[in-house]
């Protein structure tokens, strides 16, 4: 058995090494960086955050060199800020050293996923709030009352939609019928709003839950969860079957909270990638909790 009396390696100097070597990773784009994109030679300056160190390590470990054409934007900009020089095997060298000689898991260092803290949002004039993940965007034109995303998962995103105030004359969300036919009413929406005329295009969906909540205002809210899978081959005018392979194009969750208030029907959107949301479930689940709709004064 090997030992180390002299060896006095601590886990604090270590991953001050790595915050300092991970401080040059770039920022999120702001909206001005997305009209006229920053040039590859520019470099970024930002506090280390241990999301992106996470989800830039998960890419690192796992991807090979021929896939740096898919990679996401943040390690892609990674690899070609000028800042970012140091070998990628030093860093997980660094690491799994900091691992070893720490006692500490590897999993635990590297791959705990903290929360991004949530900011509250607040429309006066149409009569709803809720929370979203610090670090996102907002988006405007996407067409919903409010859209907001992630700058780093474009899949993931969150937005507010309201029925018209002189077409709709909603008393409650019970109007609905209960929480699972409101269900099968929320997926026939999505699939309106995804269906596509491409050729050898499937769509597979099904409803995970539905359930009905009173929240701290007295209100009911109606909480659906959806899965929806996307299929297309890229051969779709081969005669032969076996010419025409199907492949997987997306598989994502949609979350709606419903609720009813000045006669409309407000609905609370979320969208994301189904591995991403086993990574973020409870800031995302603290997002649906968060809708509250309020009575407008007029």
């Amino acid at each position: 058995m090997l030992t180390l009396p002299s060896l006095s390696l601590s886990l604090s100097p270590c991953l001050k090494m790595a915050i300092v070597f991970f401080g040059s990773l770039p920022s999120p784009p702001t909206r001005s960086s997305e009209t006229h994109p920053p040039s590859r030679s520019t470099r970024y300056t930002t506090p280390f955050h241990p999301r992106i160190f996470t989800r830039w390590l998960n890419h690192s470990l796992h991807s090979h060199p021929s896939d740096s054409t898919h990679c996401r934007s943040v390690s892609c900009k990674a690899q070609t800020t000028k800042a970012f020089a140091v070998p990628r095997r030093n860093v997980v060298a660094l690491i799994f050293s900091t691992a070893l000689f720490s006692g500490v898991s590897l999993s635990d260092a590297a791959f705990a996923q903290p929360s991004v803290g949530l900011r509250e949002y607040i429309d006066t004039f149409d009569g709803y709030t809720f929370k979203y993940p610090q670090n996102w965007i907002q988006v405007r034109g996407a067409g919903a009352d409010i859209f907001f995303r992630d700058p780093y998962v474009l899949d993931e995103n969150i937005s507010v939609e309201l029925s018209s105030p002189s077409s709709s004359r909603y008393k409650s969300v019970e109007d609905l019928g209960p929480p699972q036919e409101a269900g099968q009413k929320v997926l026939k929406q999505y699939l309106t709003e995804f269906m596509s005329t491409r050729l050898g295009v499937r769509r597979e969906s099904n409803i995970l839950s539905t359930s009905s909540r009173i929240a701290d205002d007295g209100r009911t809210y109606y909480q659906v969860e959806v899965n929806i899978k996307s299929y297309a081959n890229n051969n779709e005018l081969a005669v032969m079957p076996q010419d025409r392979p199907v492949r997987l194009e997306w598989d994502r969750r949609y979350l709606s909270v419903l609720g009813v208030e000045n006669n409309r029907l407000y609905e609370l959107r979320l969208q994301t990638p189904e591995n991403v949301f086993l990574e973020e479930e409870y800031d995302l689940r603290q997002v649906m909790d968060s809708f509250r709709v309020n009575k407008v004064v007029a």
